[in-house]
């Protein structure tokens, strides 16, 4: 009965990481149609978290969508997805953390993305649920700062998308006071920074839709 347990938790979080990828990317309905065909397998903090950002998300204009997640994701930095910008910031260590992943996925046997940079949240979810679950829950769990820097960013938004990354934080081994600490400093005092200019990292999952400024 344990086991069996076990491998239906397996399951569910391979299933939630592949529809929170979705539902963390740019706005599109085809992508929250999918979403909604994941829900129905879901349960429990997973299913509730992720299934409240899809509802959220229904409930609104596609361009006033596309428009909510730009102002969310690419103007405001603190919400960033790219999880080493938390851990390293703009300092040499950054190049090195994202090869990382880029080192992760090439174990696993596939490429790494060529139009989005490797260390992108919705890449890494959806490599761990398609590609190397165990894998990609060391790199989830890895980051596991990060990742709960972003959902207090989003939660003090009032950020629908706080929904979506409390259901992947749920997926993940509890966080020690260590990194509780360390959330509670990044979130105040922001990420390293170094003056130094940094080589761009192009790496290949689906990359997300990108407006131009106005």
């Amino acid at each position: 009965m344990r086991l069996l347990r076990r491998a239906r938790s397996a399951t569910d979080h391979r299933l939630g990481w592949q529809c929170a990828s979705l539902l963390l990317n740019y706005p599109d309905p085809e992508l929250l149609r999918l979403a909604d065909e994941m829900l129905v397998h879901l349960d429990g903090p997973v299913g509730e978290g992720l299934s409240a950002t899809a509802a959220a998300l229904r409930g609104v204009d596609p361009m006033q969508a596309a428009q909510d997640y730009v102002a969310t994701f690419d103007l405001r930095r603190r919400c960033t997805m790219y999880l080493t910008y938390w851990t390293d910031g703009d300092t040499r260590n950054r190049g090195n953390a994202m090869l990382a992943f880029a080192q992760a996925y090439r174990a696993a046997g596939v490429t790494p993305p060529a139009q989005e940079l490797p260390d992108y949240l919705p890449v890494v979810l959806e490599f761990a649920a398609t590609v190397d679950p165990d894998g990609g829950r060391r790199l989830l769990a890895a980051h596991r700062v990060p990742i709960e820097v972003l959902h207090r960013a989003l939660v003090e938004a009032g950020s629908p998308y706080a929904s979506a990354v409390a259901a992947v934080l749920s997926t993940l081994p509890p966080a020690t006071d260590t990194e509780v600490r360390r959330a509670q400093h990044l979130a105040a005092a922001g990420p390293p920074a170094e003056a130094v200019g940094l080589q761009p990292f192009t790496l290949t999952v689906p990359p997300r839709k990108r407006t131009k400024e106005p």
